[in-house]
């Protein structure tokens, strides 16, 4: 574990309607889901509350790419999210990760659990969140460096 950074991280799930947050304790043992924020003007207002809450060493925004790592209508949509939050945090790392197949994964987990596609509308941005949290910090745990890319001042 020589590599791995110790402290929270919040992840970010970029949705057109919601945001899912989620979070994970300071050593990386455990991502939970923490809240679904509607996507509208006051979205980055009540995720920098959070991030005030949980003072987090970073925050974690899941990139939509298609399976072959390229753009997908939604990654421009993330990317300027994520840019927008890192105005809103000055002093916070704000990182993208690949959150390939987080959702599906995500919707499989609570369809297994008995939750209809319907009944399960407003937790799974958090459940995706929570996927790709966790992927991420395992991957630092594993290899000794952080996945994805620190956005910076566009």
């Amino acid at each position: 574990m020589s590599g791995f950074r110790r402290g929270v991280r919040l992840g970010i799930d970029v949705g057109k309607a919601r945001v899912g947050v989620a979070r994970v304790d300071p050593d990386g043992m455990l991502a939970v889901p923490v809240e679904t924020v509607p996507r509208d003007e006051s979205s980055i207002a009540r995720i920098t509350a959070i991030a005030a809450e949980y003072s987090p060493i970073e925050v974690v925004v899941g990139l939509p790419l298609n399976m072959q790592g390229g753009d997908t209508p939604s990654t421009a949509d993330a990317r300027a999210f994520a840019a927008e939050l890192h105005r809103a945090l000055p002093g916070t790392v704000i990182r993208m990760v690949d959150e390939r197949l987080s959702t599906v994964t995500a919707h499989t987990a609570l369809r297994q659990s008995g939750r209809s596609q319907k009944k399960s509308r407003g937790i799974v941005d958090q459940i995706a969140a929570v996927v790709f949290l966790q992927h991420a910090v395992d991957t630092e745990k594993r290899t000794g460096s952080a996945p994805g890319f620190v956005v910076d001042e566009e």
